[in-house]
C-alpha cells in the first residue's frame, strides 16, 4: 500500500457518469470546487445508454454547448416505433417538442461524457480523477466528510468535502456506505444486451419487435446494432443450456434479415446480462451525503429515461446548491428540496414502467406468432398521441433548466410551450397511473 494521499475539495461526486459529469460542469460553471471521481481509467463501457434526449439537448442549447456537441458522428432520430406481431406500428414522434432539437440523438455514452468533461475542464475549479474508487465515506458523527478511495497503483486516498454526492449507479457503493433504505419494485424481465453489424438497408426499430413470445430491440449505431433480446426475469441460465445456436434461431424468429450476421454471435462471452431493476431510497440524503441518478433510483433501460432522469437531478441539484457551496454554508436543509423536487418525476415515471414491464410479462406467455390487439390499433390512431408519447419519452416529467448567470441571454423555450407540453405529459402520466390502478 502506497502512503496514504489526502486532497480537500468543496463538492466531491463518486461516479462519472451522466449525472456526475453534469453535475461537476455545472457546479464548476458557478466557480464551485468540485472533484470528481470515475474509478475507470477512461469512460469507455459497452452497452450503456446511448440516448441523448431533446430535454439533454435543450440543455445544451441553453448552455451554448449544442453546435460542437453535434459535430461529434451521431444518429438523429424524429420519431420511433414498434413490431408488434406482423404490424408496424408508430410510437412516440419528437418533431413537435417545444424545444430547439426536436430530436432524439443516439450516440455512445462515451463521446457525450468526453465531450463534457473536457468542456468542465477549462474551467479551473473543476477536476476530475480516474482511475479513483471510493470505497467508504468519512464521518464525523452523524455527519459525511468526505471519502475514502483507492487511487492508481491502489493508493489510499482521502478527500475531505463540505458535500459528497453519490453518482454512481444502481450498485452505489456510497449508498450502502450511508445504510440508506431502498425499495425495491417488482420487475419481471432481464434483457441480454450484445452487438451485431448492420447494413444501410437494415429497418430502423429503436423500441422493438414483439412476436413468439419475445421482444428484441435494435438501436441504430452506423455499422452495427446494440441489440437487446427482453428475457423473463432468471432465465438466462436456462437459455445458456439451450444452446447459443437456439439462441441465434430465436432472434432471427424477430429480425430474418440478420441471417447472413447472426454468427457473428459466436459465444456467451459476447452477450452480457443486465439484471433489470427499479427501486427508489426512501430518502436521498443524508447530513452531508445526497444521492442522485441512479444510486437514488435505479430505472428500467425503457426509452432510456433513466439517463434523462439522472441529468435532470443533476440539473436541479447544481441550480440549487450552488450558492451555499460557494458560501460554504451548510447545505442539508437543501438536500431535502432535491428529493421533494426531483421524487415525484422519478416515482411517475417509474409507475409507468412497471405498468409496461407487465405488459412485457404477458408476451412471454404466448410463444407463437401474436397478432396485434385491436385496442392497440384504435390507440395509435388517437389524434395527437404520438406527440404527447414524444413528450412523455423526450422530456419527461418536470424538466429542469440550468441556472445561467446574470446578464446571458436565455434560450429557454418559452412558459406558454412549456405549459402545454407539461399538461400533455402529465395528461399522458395521469392515464398511464389510473389504468395501472383499476
Amino acid at each position: 500500500m502506497q502512503n496514504q494521499k489526502v486532497r480537500q475539495t468543496t463538492c466531491c461526486i463518486v461516479g462519472g457518469g451522466p449525472a456526475g459529469i453534469v453535475l461537476g460542469y455545472l457546479l464548476a460553471h458557478a466557480g464551485v470546487h468540485v472533484t470528481v471521481l470515475e474509478k475507470h481509467g477512461n469512460f469507455f463501457r459497452d452497452f450503456r445508454g446511448d440516448t441523448v434526449h431533446p430535454s439533454t439537448l435543450q440543455v445544451l442549447y441553453e448552455l451554448g454547448l449544442l453546435d460542437d456537441f453535434l459535430k461529434i458522428p451521431h444518429q438523429k432520430v424524429t420519431s420511433v416505433g414498434a413490431v408488434v406481431g406482423d404490424i408496424a406500428f408508430p410510437v412516440a414522434d419528437f418533431r413537435h417538442l417545444p424545444v430547439h432539437c426536436k430530436f432524439t440523438v443516439l450516440m455512445p455514452q462515451w463521446d457525450f461524457l468526453n465531450f463534457l468533461s473536457e468542456r468542465a475542464r477549462a474551467f479551473p475549479s473543476f477536476e476530475l480523477l480516474m482511475h479513483h474508487e471510493a470505497t467508504g465515506l468519512l464521518k464525523d458523527g452523524n455527519r459525511v466528510t468526505g471519502i475514502r478511495a483507492l487511487g492508481p497503483n491502489q493508493t489510499d486516498v482521502e478527500i475531505t468535502a463540505d458535500l459528497v454526492v453519490a453518482c454512481d449507479g444502481r450498485h452505489s457503493t456510497m449508498r450502502a456506505a450511508a445504510n440508506l433504505d431502498l425499495r425495491e419494485f417488482g420487475v419481471p424481465i432481464d434483457v441480454l444486451w450484445f452487438r451485431i453489424s448492420r447494413k444501410p438497408t437494415d429497418p430502423e426499430q429503436v423500441l422493438g419487435t414483439m412476436n413468439y413470445g419475445k421482444a428484441l430491440i435494435l438501436i441504430n449505431r452506423n455499422d452495427y446494432f446494440q441489440a437487446g433480446m427482453i428475457i423473463q426475469k432468471g432465465s438466462f441460465s436456462e437459455i445458456q443450456q439451450r444452446g447459443i445456436d437456439d439462441f441465434r434461431r430465436s432472434i432471427l424468429q424477430l429480425a430474418p434479415y440478420l441471417v447472413e450476421r447472426i454468427n457473428e454471435l459466436e459465444s456467451w462471452d459476447q452477450i452480457r446480462l443486465l439484471t433489470v431493476q427499479i427501486n427508489r431510497l426512501r430518502r436521498w440524503y443524508r447530513s452531508g451525503l445526497l444521492c442522485i441518478g441512479d444510486a437514488a433510483h435505479a430505472m428500467s433501460p425503457a426509452g432510456g429515461v433513466g439517463i434523462n432522469l439522472a441529468i435532470q437531478d443533476a440539473i436541479f441539484s447544481a441550480n440549487v446548491l450552488a450558492q451555499p457551496l460557494r458560501a460554504g454554508r451548510n447545505t442539508d436543509r437543501v438536500l431535502t428540496t432535491v428529493q421533494r423536487r426531483r421524487e415525484f418525476p422519478t416515482a411517475v415515471t417509474q409507475a409507468v414502467q412497471v405498468a409496461i414491464h407487465r405488459g412485457f410479462a404477458r408476451v412471454f406467455e404466448n410463444p407463437g406468432p401474436i397478432h396485434a390487439p385491436w385496442l392497440l390499433k384504435v390507440a395509435v390512431r388517437i389524434p395527437g398521441i404520438h406527440s404527447a408519447l414524444g413528450y412523455a419519452v423526450g422530456i419527461g416529467v418536470r424538466p429542469e433548466h440550468p441556472k445561467l448567470p446574470e446578464g446571458a441571454r436565455s434560450r429557454r423555450p418559452s412558459r406558454y410551450a412549456v405549459a402545454i407540453g407539461s399538461l400533455v405529459g402529465l395528461a399522458v402520466a395521469f392515464v398511464t397511473l389510473r389504468r395501472r390502478v383499476a
